[in-house]
């Protein structure tokens, strides 16, 4: 029991240093982004050292999509025609992701977002932790 209760300590000042996002802050969205790792709403960790898709971002003005790609041997991506459309919402600096396909819509907050660090919180408490992809290549 103590040690649920620490986990939740920590979980709860982990969450409460959420960054105040601003228009200059979502610039930084878009590109290439990896996930590191996920926290489950318990604590634990799930870590993401090899990734088949990487997410990629292109947004003007708070809108625009995001689609999954597939990092190749010679540095570039393959991909498809399936991207979801993204708009952003700001309001007392929080920032929510609005995620819409032809089959689904849902919301993520933005926890932190700089040109290296992307982290979101998704509708089911898991924080997802983006890092931008090295790279691959053969030496």
């Amino acid at each position: 029991m103590k040690k649920l209760f620490i986990v939740f300590v920590i979980a709860t000042l982990g969450f409460s240093c959420k960054q105040n996002i601003t228009e200059s802050d979502l610039n930084n969205l878009n590109g290439y982004w990896e996930i590191e790792k996920v926290i489950l709403p318990n604590g634990e960790k799930k870590e993401y050292k090899i990734n088949e898709t990487i997410d990629y971002f292109k947004l003007v003005k708070n809108k625009g999509f995001r689609k999954k790609v597939m990092p190749q041997v010679d540095g570039s991506y393959l991909t498809n025609n399936l991207k979801e459309s993204v708009h952003i919402s700001l309001e007392e600096g929080s920032a929510i992701l609005h995620y819409k396909t032809n089959y689904a819509q849902w919301n993520e907050e933005i926890i932190a977002v700089s040109k290296d660090e992307f982290i979101v919180k998704n509708q089911q408490e898991l924080v997802y932790h983006y890092k931008r992809p090295v790279k691959f290549s053969v030496k």
